[in-house]
């Protein structure tokens, strides 16, 4: 398993050092792009806590490791970080693989606070060693639900590949849609060409069809014969996972990338921190940061605040998530138990459905705030 080196500056490994392991995606099949803002995020929050004397004088070495969205890899990284010494876990955007790198954490009492990914149950049953920063799926999509109900559109049609992540996701949308009138209908793209996907969302008569599928590929293929096809000019396409949140898709897509709206986790407007920390990573990554980033800032500042406060006994770190009282780039954070989550769960964050503009596809439009 490759490691890329600490960017930290603290790559002490002689004790002097507090261990912090991050689990980030950042080669194919993982979602590289996103991999490459999350670690942006911890990494420059990383740097500061450092820059301020880091955790009682001991600097934080961020030990780094790609899971390339392999859930085995990841339950195979958090053994070997655990064995490194390390006093936390953090990061990861796949929720598939979030949710194995959380099962051996709790199996082996080591604390981790997931970033990025949202799949309810992180876990199979509660645990005290894990927490949470992103929203749980059943609350962020109940909100994009919401968007399509306001927005006239009812007859759903989802675009789906095997994964209990996105299984989980069709679940949460029939539910919310089906008690206000809404349908939803599967459409299948390992048995699908684009243009029979085409041909079944005319006769279902589909108003919205929501991509659950990996990106680029089916991703990519389907937007483009969708938006070819002039019997459904009048659908919204929508992706609700975030795929055009990054600048790959709008590279792929051009303009047939724009106008599909996707959850953001994002406040309609930044404090002064989240200014300040935008700024720094517009800097690092050279584009806008998107919401990943701030999570990878804000999981590094959880975590520097509970290492001051608690000490870097794993048993004390994983019994403070309920005093953890910690001001982030998108708002005050607090974890507590939430009802059908099996984490200690921050809700929540601010949530937004934005998505690009169609006459300035490089910036975003504001739809639906939850």
């Amino acid at each position: 398993m490759n490691t890329p080196p600490s960017q930290s500056g603290a790559a002490h490994r002689d004790g002097s050092s507090v261990g912090l392991g991050a689990l980030v995606p950042l080669t194919r099949p993982g979602w590289a792009e996103a991999g490459r803002h999350l670690l942006a995020g911890l990494d420059l929050a990383v740097r500061e806590v450092n820059d301020a004397g880091g955790i009682d004088g001991r600097p934080l070495d961020l030990v780094v490791r790609d899971t390339a969205a392999d859930p085995e890899r990841a339950a195979g990284a958090v053994d070997e970080l655990a064995g490194l010494g390390v006093a936390a876990v953090a990061g990861e955007y796949h929720s598939v693989v979030a949710r194995a790198a959380a099962a051996r954490a709790d199996a082996l009492g080591v604390p981790f606070l997931c970033s990025s990914a949202v799949l309810d149950a992180l876990t199979d049953e509660p645990t005290e060693w894990v927490a949470r920063l992103a929203p749980a799926q059943s609350h962020g999509w109940r909100i994009y639900a919401d968007f399509l109900l306001g927005a006239g559109r009812r007859r759903v049609a989802v675009a789906t590949q095997p994964s209990i992540y996105w299984a989980s996701g069709i679940r949460v949308l029939r539910d919310h849609l089906a008690s206000r009138g809404g349908s939803v209908l599967e459409l299948d793209t390992t048995a699908l060409t684009p243009e029979a996907l085409c041909d079944a969302l005319v006769d279902h008569g589909a108003t919205a069809l929501l991509l659950l599928v990996g990106h680029p590929e089916p991703a990519v293929p389907i937007v483009r014969a969708v938006r070819g096809d002039r019997r459904l000019a009048e659908i919204l396409i929508g992706a609700p996972a975030g795929q055009p949140e990054f600048a790959e898709w709008a590279s792929a897509l051009g303009e047939d990338g724009a106008g599909i709206p996707f959850l953001r986790y994002l406040p309609e407007r930044l404090g002064p921190l989240g200014e300040r920390v935008g700024k720094e990573l517009r800097e690092r990554l050279g584009e806008a940061p998107s919401f990943v980033a701030f999570e990878g800032w804000d999981t590094v500042a959880v975590l520097a605040e509970v290492l001051r406060s608690h000490g870097t006994d794993r048993a004390a770190i994983a019994a403070s998530w309920p005093r953890v009282m910690v001001e982030g780039t998108r708002g005050p954070i607090r974890f507590s138990r939430t009802p059908g989550i099996s984490v200690w769960q921050w809700a929540w964050t601010p949530i937004q459905v934005v998505d690009r503009n169609p006459a300035e596809p490089e910036c975003f439009r504001i739809l639906h705030v939850g």
